[in-house]
């Protein structure tokens, strides 16, 4: 065969390449061995006619280009076999006989038909091979990731379900304890105010619904507890009810202490429901500490909460004082939530020492005065109740316990706090209980005098000057 004129190339060459090259994307592992060959050769011829030594180097380049294989190719393509031509199509171009491979060739990308094929792209650059990811470790992961989602969605509808029964309880069509229907909970007006050191919270405790029908309600628990303080620890302070106070607006003149403090509650009730706002103000006048929120309950709703919170009763301690200025072992206390339709209160026998409480137990025993200490007793047990309530309450998680039932207890409490916010209070101020909870009455045992109220009632009559500075040593201005 002659060779053309154009080219490295002979014309049977020529004819093979241009076949070749338009079946590309169809070529066998020989037919690909030779299309490296003619490309090389004209790769080759190309390159030496730009230096114009293609002549005298054709046979050497020839033989370089056959020893080694096109770029995009494998490895394993050997030279075409010219020794095995048999046959002639009938333009004269040879058939060769297929070659069973040897082992399976890595699947080349090549362009898809039809698309058009430039040299430059029939030569791409090789790619290093990716490292490959061992399936076991790779399940693993996808197993992990999919527990994860599961967990995260489990604890969102969690979530969802016990915010649908904390707001299901919050509906008071059904009767109390008492066979009674009641309304949610008045939220008073309350002027709160920061303090210098904390969060100050007033807890009120009333005989009476804080709703409508509540201008005669009274209170016999004044406290107010300090959290989020600089020392880490919870703190609370009691008022005894029958302290003579400045009340604004209804004592005799603005100087003087002649209305016992729970008095302020009684008459800020009547005016508008707004017994928590004057007995803030009355605390302030008289023993200069300020506070943020209020948060006030009756007999009923405080014995709810107890039985929510703490299904197996609380673990308290119970003492009394002498009675009749004798020891005793128990003593019988009004059962004021069993009291029957003509208004009769029946007795409940608690019994000194270490006992769990459930609600009801827990409310009469807080309330009982009538051992040797009187008042200042009773201010005594309440505080010691707020304190087993709180060291069993380490987790304030455990407030999430019967949604249903603390819904309930939320709209019949009487507070200017939402609910994000006494979680808030209680999550932040979670490791306080570990610091310890320090109390104070006030006024202590024995220090104060015996004097009379406005309206002839008896009360006790304090040194404010002495105990505004304990207040402040303590941390709660």
């Amino acid at each position: 065969m002659t060779k053309s004129n154009n080219g490295p190339f002979t014309h049977h060459e020529r004819l093979r390449y241009s076949y070749l090259l338009k079946n590309l994307a169809y070529l066998n592992g020989q037919q690909a061995s030779e299309f490296n060959y003619l490309q090389s050769k004209l790769d080759a011829y190309e390159a030496e006619r730009s230096y114009g030594r293609y002549q005298e180097q054709r046979e050497d380049d020839y033989q370089a280009a056959w020893r080694q294989p096109y770029d995009n190719r494998r490895e394993s393509y050997r030279e075409p076999d010219y020794e095995n031509v048999h046959q002639l199509t009938d333009e004269g171009l040879p058939i060769y006989r297929e070659e069973a491979p040897q082992s399976r060739p890595e699947r080349k990308k090549v362009p898809k038909k039809g698309r058009p094929i430039s040299k430059t792209a029939s030569k791409p650059s090789p790619q290093p091979a990716k490292k490959k990811r061992p399936k076991k470790k790779r399940r693993l992961k996808k197993v992990v990731k999919l527990v994860l989602s599961c967990l995260s969605l489990g604890v969102v509808f969690l979530v969802l379900a016990m915010a649908y029964q904390f707001y299901k309880g919050t509906d008071l069509s059904a009767a109390g304890n008492n066979g009674k229907s009641y309304q949610p909970a008045l939220v008073e007006t309350f002027n709160g105010k920061d303090t210098r050191d904390g969060v100050n919270i007033l807890i009120l405790g009333s005989d009476q619904r804080v709703s409508q029908e509540s201008t005669d309600a009274r209170t016999d628990s004044i406290m107010v507890i300090n959290v989020g303080n600089k020392e880490g620890k919870i703190k609370m302070v009691s008022f005894m009810r029958d302290t003579l106070v400045n009340i604004k607006g209804a004592s005799e003149s603005e100087y003087s202490q002649d209305l016992k403090l729970n008095s302020a509650f009684n008459i800020g009730e009547q005016n508008n429901h707004q017994g928590a706002e004057l007995i803030r103000e009355t605390l302030k006048r008289n023993f200069d500490i300020d506070i943020k929120y209020y948060a006030m309950v009756d007999f009923e709703t405080f014995a709810t909460g107890i039985d929510t919170l703490f299904p197996n009763g609380v673990e308290i301690n119970a003492k009394f004082s002498t009675v009749d200025g004798k020891k005793v072992s128990s003593v019988k206390v009004p059962d004021d939530l069993r009291m029957d339709k003509n208004g009769h209160v029946p007795n409940q026998t608690i019994k000194i020492g270490e006992q769990n409480m459930d609600g009801r137990t827990l409310l009469n025993y807080a309330r009982f005065r009538k051992d040797d200490e009187g008042d200042y007793g009773r201010t005594k047990r309440q505080q010691q109740v707020i304190q087993a309530m709180m060291k069993q309450v380490k987790n304030p998680l455990s407030l999430f316990k019967g949604p249903e039932a603390l819904g309930k207890v939320y709209s019949l409490t009487s507070t200017n706090m939402s609910m994000t916010e006494m979680l808030d209070l209680g999550l932040s101020n979670a490791g306080s209980f570990k610091n310890g909870i320090s109390s104070q009455t006030i006024p202590s045992d024995g220090d104060w005098v015996d004097n009379y109220d406005l309206y002839g009632g008896q009360g006790i009559e304090i040194d404010f000057d002495s105990y505004q500075a304990k207040l402040k040593k303590l941390g709660f201005r």
